[in-house]
């Protein structure tokens, strides 16, 4: 049975067809890299799977449970949230929070755990992503790799069946791009299930096993990473592929 699956999902902003019936299969332990252009609708698929947007059509099933995409309880949501991991673009850290506090806030706030337990679990994920010397740091105080590595964290804590990615080293200056990839590669190592909306051509070829190509919010080729970047099917494909390698140096 796979971990999630989505079926026919639908969003629109205002005049603006953003996803056009959407579906997508995730087994556990897959890493799924989903590839296109700037507008294709990669963000706000992410986005409406974990609700943080709300579609407007569309099924979701999550660890054997079925939901309607569009109209889920707040119950519902708050179940699904407990046991999946968001991590933004711009990390969305709380700049009056230590590394340690922003790691542990979900779980003694959300999940109303002691805080000395939050704590233990805090220091464990911030070891597990190399920053356990800098929990009583707060954001100004380190690098825009290392905000992000605390937001990995914090995603970690709660012991998510899956971790969703949204261009997690787009913001990031290139020298701090390798320590974020590095972490999220050896979570794939270890079995996470993940689903990263990238631009890393060498993270989707090397470190995920499944690779969506998405462009006006449909999926125009979706294969194994192996396949899709030795015979890529669709001419679009191709040369997406091409423009990106190039760019990567790849």
């Amino acid at each position: 049975m796979a971990l999630l699956e989505v079926k026919n999902i639908h969003k629109q902003f205002g005049d603006l067809n953003v996803l056009n019936g959407v579906s997508l299969t995730v087994e556990k332990g897959d890493v799924v890299a989903i590839l296109g252009p700037s507008g294709s609708g990669k963000t706000t698929l992410l986005r409406c799977i974990n609700y943080l947007e709300t579609a407007d059509e569309g099924t979701l099933i999550f660890d054997g449970k079925t939901y309607d995409l569009a109209h889920t309880t707040k119950k519902d949501i708050a179940a699904i949230h407990s046991e999946t991991g968001f991590v933004f673009q711009n990390y969305n850290l709380f700049k009056n929070k230590t590394a340690l506090e922003n790691v542990t806030l979900g779980l003694t706030v959300a999940r109303k755990f002691k805080k000395s337990e939050a704590n233990e679990i805090g220091m464990k994920m911030l070891e597990r992503v190399g920053l356990k010397e800098r929990s009583h740091h707060y954001p100004h105080q380190l690098s825009g790799g290392q905000q992000q590595r605390i937001a990995i964290a914090r995603a970690l804590a709660s012991n998510p069946k899956i971790i969703y990615f949204d261009e997690p080293t787009s913001a990031l200056d290139p020298e701090l791009i390798g320590e974020v990839l590095e972490v999220m590669k050896e979570l794939a190592q270890e079995g996470m299930t993940m689903i990263v909306v990238t631009h890393e051509m060498d993270f989707a070829k090397n470190v995920s096993n499944k690779v969506i190509f998405m462009e006006e919010g449909v999926i125009v080729e979706e294969n194994s990473s192996q396949e899709i970047f030795a015979h890529p099917k669709h001419e679009r494909t191709r040369e997406f592929l091409r423009l990106e390698s190039h760019r990567s140096g790849l």
